[in-house]
């Protein structure tokens, strides 16, 4: 029936649990990465670059994952990162233990089918319960407080010690870039930007109103106000024909005239841009000796951009538009600043666009550290932190971190469970079972009995303390476990969280669902 070379692997041994087997396989090398005390991993991708971090969807995006039911998961984990921005790893270690204690049930001789059917039933009561257990609602995501109370959570996962460092950072630029009433509440992730300066030490990071380049302007004009900001994505210099040419010259006067033509050439093309009202120039490429020359002579500011995607960035936030010749450039297409100004940090000249325009707000978080993959770390935590603001641009509720949530949706689908009649009971408890894994990693990964810590847990919500989580600072005993997460501000977003369960429960119940493995002969020779 199938050509030659196909190879298939059907039933419970060889498929289902050959994928449960894979899934497990990568939920244990992120899960160690959950929480403030969670362990850094060292990925070094097909291109040799190497990234030190706990933040999970960074791993899953440069591990080359083969097997495709922990591609199903990776994909998972990318769909929360494109959605939230956060809880990857929730993601993935929801989904690993659901299939995990599905795996013991299948052992047992329960049918794949009871299984989904119960998980199914209990995924959709957690999402149902979930708006019940909202403990904090933001009030006005502009004010600077109410906006750390719920990013230091994020920031703490990442980089524990600092959030209160990197939380005020960060909420100032958020707020920066957040429009003003009374237009929609909206936060545009590009409108929040990192930038790394190496050396230094991170507490002097310091967040900045406007667009900060990591170079300063190349001429001796330091600063303009008012700017009129014209954009050139070509290099400024000389221009070179299209076609190729030679050039016959017999004497000195010869060669001193074509010289003086070219010259005269780049200076009108220079003239007619300072003509134009043009007081700042943005390059996109090199610019040669002699442009800086007559740039300096028209006493223009100056500044080279080689990224593209931070030239457009610029465009976007000036209004400017990117012309591809050197010359004169119209109204329309020029940009306009309220101040464009070199700006020292360190040792180090930045370049400072400035707005006072209500439609184009950037926030510019400066970040300073002594290593590469340190200030990479920090960019990404950064990224978290924004998407936290956005998250709540849409929706202000919070609800209890530090695993209270999950005992306590454990708690009521285990309610559901003894209330269930026939097999789907013990899929449904073993879903309430799996929700466990956030609070007993967070517990393991400080150190401490999670056995004693799920227990102590239990019984403080049995007696009514809803929000009581984990306690990481508890040391090795239980003590101290069942802190009110209300009180300590520790939350995560009801939105976020949302997601990440219901992504989780999917590809779960997706993955239990394949009995048969199908795969066609690869085209091609023999593999290396």
């Amino acid at each position: 029936m199938l050509k030659d070379g196909y190879k298939s692997m059907s039933g419970l041994d060889m498929a289902i649990l050959k994928n449960i087997e894979a899934c497990k396989e990568l939920g244990k090398k992120t899960t160690s990465s959950m929480g403030p005390n969670g362990m850094n991993k060292m990925v070094i991708n097909h291109l040799e670059k190497l990234f030190v971090t706990s933040k999970v969807g960074t791993i899953t995006e440069q591990l080359e994952v083969v097997h495709p039911a922990a591609k199903m998961l990776v994909m998972a984990a990318k769909m929360q990162e494109q959605e939230s921005g956060d809880f990857t790893n929730y993601t993935i270690a929801v989904a690993t233990e659901l299939l995990r204690l599905a795996e013991s049930l299948l052992r047992m001789g329960v049918h794949a089918s009871d299984i989904v059917i119960g998980y199914k039933r209990a995924s959709e009561h957690a999402l149902k319960t979930l708006p019940d257990l909202v403990c904090h609602t933001i009030q006005d995501v502009r004010n600077k407080e109410q906006l750390i109370d719920v990013i230091k959570s994020v920031v703490a996962t990442k980089q524990y010690g600092y959030e209160d460092l990197l939380s005020d950072k960060i909420a100032d630029a958020c707020i920066i870039a957040i429009p003003n009433a009374p237009r929609p509440l909206s936060l545009n992730n590009d409108n929040v930007r990192a930038v790394k300066m190496l050396g230094g030490s991170i507490h002097q990071s310091m967040a900045l109103k406007g667009m900060c380049l990591n170079r300063g302007p190349l001429g001796s004009v330091r600063e303009v106000k008012n700017a009129k900001i014209a954009v050139f994505g070509t290099s400024m210099e000389a221009a070179q024909t299209e076609t190729k040419s030679t050039v016959l010259i017999s004497n000195a006067e010869e060669l001193l005239n074509y010289n003086k033509s070219e010259e005269k050439l780049l200076e009108e093309q220079i003239r007619g841009i300072a003509e134009s009202g043009v007081t700042v120039c943005v390059s996109g490429g090199a610019i040669s000796e002699m442009a800086m020359h007559f740039i300096e002579k028209y006493e223009m500011l100056i500044v080279k951009i080689t990224s593209k995607w931070m030239l457009r960035r610029l465009c976007r936030a000036t209004g400017a538009t990117a012309v591809l010749r050197l010359g004169p450039v119209t109204p329309e297409e020029m940009g306009h600043c309220a101040v464009v100004k070199a700006y020292e940090v360190g040792d180090r000249t930045c370049c400072l666009f400035q707005q006072d325009d209500e439609s184009s707000k950037i926030g510019t978080v400066v970040l300073r550290s002594s290593t590469i993959n340190f200030l990479d770390d920090l960019e990404r935590c950064v990224g978290d932190g924004v998407n936290c603001a956005k998250t709540l641009c849409s929706d202000q509720r919070c609800l209890a971190g530090a695993g209270a949530c999950e005992i306590e949706l454990a708690s009521r689908i285990s309610a559901l469970g003894d209330e269930t009649p026939g097999l789907e009971q013990y899929a449904i408890k073993k879903f309430a079972e799996a929700l466990e894994v956030v609070p007993r990693t967070l517990a393991e990964n400080a150190g401490m009995d999670s056995t004693e810590v799920i227990s102590s847990l239990y019984a403080a919500h049995k007696k009514g303390h809803a929000f009581a989580g984990v306690n990481i600072e508890g040391g090795s005993s239980a003590e101290g476990v069942g802190l009110d997460m209300k009180a300590e501000k520790i939350f995560d977003t009801f939105k976020a969280k949302e997601s990440a369960l219901r992504l989780a429960c999917d590809v779960a119940i997706t993955i239990l669902r394949v009995d048969q493995i199908i795969m066609s002969k690869q085209a091609g020779g023999p593999k290396k």
